[in-house]
């Protein structure tokens, strides 16, 4: 069997993010308005993804791109500090490192605005041979750059396939480039697990039963298929079964990054051996408690409190 150096790696976006809670939209002043509060995260896909998988105990790396800048020194330190190995992230002066702002709403529903930069010259295709040495990848966000470029993603998934690394792929809406499943047909048999939320799903499929979602992406070659449902949980569906996991109620702070964190929690038990519902409700828990704080790396600490969390849901 061939060795591996890694247990997962993550490929995507990396960012900060300047999250805006509370924000108030009656001026105070010509050009002044308040918030509750104003924080810079680091964030982007595959930051969140392999922080989370860091603390939760996998040798995790990351393969994205970040600009010589200081946007680029704090996503690059935060990731070192938590444990997640860096020598794979490419840094350049050709590109900023992008920067999103983020309005967060009491209920932790959120509204983003990105620009050019998030759409910088990433291409993970061009330096993919270290897919060949990780047990599993998580590719953070299909339909969106570097992802949406059926040739790139075609390319790296055909490293991963040649080497036995199980796929995990998390969606989002299109932004720069519109695409649909039918674009990336070559490439979703490549896909062991495919993520999408279910405004994401709505959109790709044309349903809207969480099922009927799924089937879609199934018909498409994907292996196996989750449908995340905010505060309802989750559909599943494979050749074999599916369905519905329950979420578990919380007081919702914040919801971003609670979908990359569940793709963390979701890579971490499979990679241990888990049955799917046992790895399901695990990757749930880790999307829940994301939410209680602000930011997306900051509530998840470590697998034992997610297992003491299922402990105090009856699971």
């Amino acid at each position: 069997m061939e060795e591996k150096t890694f247990d997962l790696i993550t490929v995507g976006m990396a960012l900060v993010d300047s999250i805006i809670k509370g924000f108030d939209p009656e001026p105070i002043s010509a050009s002044g308005y308040r918030a509750v509060s104003g924080s810079l995260n680091v964030g982007g896909e595959a930051v969140n993804e392999a922080i989370a998988a860091a603390k939760l105990g996998l040798n995790t790396g990351i393969l994205c791109a970040l600009g010589e800048d200081a946007a680029g020194d704090m996503v690059a330190q935060t990731l070192a500090q938590s444990g997640v190995c860096t020598d794979l992230i490419l840094r350049g002066a050709d590109h900023p490192t992008p920067v999103t702002t983020m309005f967060v709403r009491d209920d932790g529903s959120r509204k983003s605005i990105t620009n050019r930069a998030h759409r910088y010259n990433f291409h993970p295709e061009r330096c993919s041979a270290p897919l060949a040495k990780t047990r599993a990848v998580i590719l953070g966000s299909l339909f969106r750059a570097p992802f949406d470029d059926p040739e790139i993603l075609f390319s790296v998934l055909q490293v991963c396939r040649e080497h036995g690394v199980l796929v995990i792929a998390d969606t989002k809406l299109p932004n720069f480039r519109k695409l649909t499943p039918e674009d990336l047909k070559d490439s979703l048999p490549l896909i062991d697990w495919i993520t999408p939320n279910e405004d994401e799903a709505r959109y790709f499929t044309g349903k809207s039963d969480p099922g009927e979602m799924a089937e879609v992406f199934l018909t498409y070659g994907v292996r196996n298929v989750i449908v995340k449902l905010g505060p309802k949980g989750c559909c599943f569906r494979n050749a074999e079964k599916g369905f519905l996991l329950p979420a578990y109620k919380i007081d919702a702070v914040d919801a971003t990054g609670a979908g990359d964190n569940f793709a963390a929690g979701l890579a971490a038990e499979l990679l241990r051996g888990a049955e799917i519902e046992a790895a399901l409700r695990f990757a749930t828990a880790c999307g829940a408690i994301c939410t209680t704080s602000v930011g997306a790396c900051t509530a998840l600490r470590s697998r034992e409190q997610v297992l003491a969390f299922l402990q105090t849901q009856g699971d």
